[in-house]
């Protein structure tokens, strides 16, 4: 019978395991197949607090999880497949059909960013190829950078990244945007902003220094294009890594868990980082919910006379 388990190993479950790995609780992290999560995808992370001249993501990822062990945290690599928290002890089985007892579950799996899938866009991940604007976006000052969608998410991101960006071209495969109406004029009249409208992305361009351009496909006359590009952030949703919670813990109809805080409607379950925040998405705000989600856990533990 495990005390904790963190299912998850990103800076929210690493974050929760330092907490309450240093309360004595011997917390189990179940780390998944990407242990460290989308941060190590990342070469270079310059708004974490603590790092002046930045970080690379997998060596950040590196230190919270040595934290954790430092303090007595220990990790199991594989996912989970199914969760059954009806009644305590918590149930989980695991994908080789192992089945764990807990008294608390921090889910803490995090989201995965959505990309078209093209194999030279799937080579420069973390070269220039990036689906966070927010993270990424003060690395391309003075250069032209691309934009892949046409929700309010896509908008947003080519906004922000007019910023920094010398042009921002917003890639979108119709002939109008899906976001809301005050977000496409925005967009639309924004004087650094252009829309490449009915166009698809066939190739992702690059050398070894990284992302060059991207040759585009408009899907009406079948014309390519190669549009010069320092920068190419995909802005077409992200999938919360939900689906072994699929029917114990409440969903929003984006598949996000929802809950109060870090609060689930299961006494005991928790839910910390990017699967319960379809917002913000930062590496600092995940690490603080999973400071709160192992609070809680501890509290809860104690309450009950673990």
């Amino acid at each position: 019978m495990e005390k904790v388990v963190i299912v998850g190993a990103g800076p929210a479950g690493y974050t929760a395991a330092i907490y309450t790995a240093r309360a004595g609780l011997a917390p189990l992290v179940i780390e998944g197949m990407q242990p460290g999560g989308q941060l190590t995808t990342t070469n270079d992370i310059e708004n974490f607090p603590g790092f002046p001249e930045g970080i690379d993501g997998s060596t950040l990822m590196a230190q919270m999880r040595a934290q954790a062990e430092r303090f007595g945290a220990r990790f199991l690599f594989g996912e989970v497949a199914k969760a059954d928290f009806s009644g305590r002890p918590f149930k989980l089985t695991m994908s080789d059909d192992e089945t764990l007892e807990a008294m608390t579950v921090i889910v803490a799996t995090g989201a995965t960013a959505r990309y078209l899938g093209i194999e030279s866009e799937q080579k420069f991940i973390g070269r220039g190829v990036s689906a966070c604007a927010t993270c990424d976006g003060a690395f391309y000052r003075d250069v032209p950078v691309v934009v892949v969608g046409g929700g309010d998410t896509a908008c947003e991101e080519a906004i922000f990244l007019t910023r920094f960006a010398s042009k921002v071209t917003l890639i979108h495969r119709r002939d109008e945007l899906r976001a809301s109406k005050i977000m496409a004029e925005r967009t639309i009249n924004h004087e650094k902003i252009e829309i490449a409208w009915d166009s698809v992305v066939d190739e992702v361009l690059g050398d070894d220094s990284g992302v060059t351009g991207v040759r585009i496909r408009n899907v009406k006359t079948g014309e390519t294009t190669d549009l010069p590009a320092a920068g190419y952030f995909s802005a077409i949703g992200h999938k919360p890594n939900t689906d072994a919670f699929v029917g114990q813990l409440d969903m929003a109809e984006t598949g996000y868990l929802v809950a109060d805080g870090v609060k689930t409607r299961h006494e005991g379950v928790y839910a910390a980082g990017d699967v319960s925040d379809a917002i913000y998405r930062q590496a600092v705000t995940a690490a603080g919910t999973g400071c709160a989600a192992a609070l809680e856990a501890e509290r809860f533990l104690e309450a009950h006379g673990e």
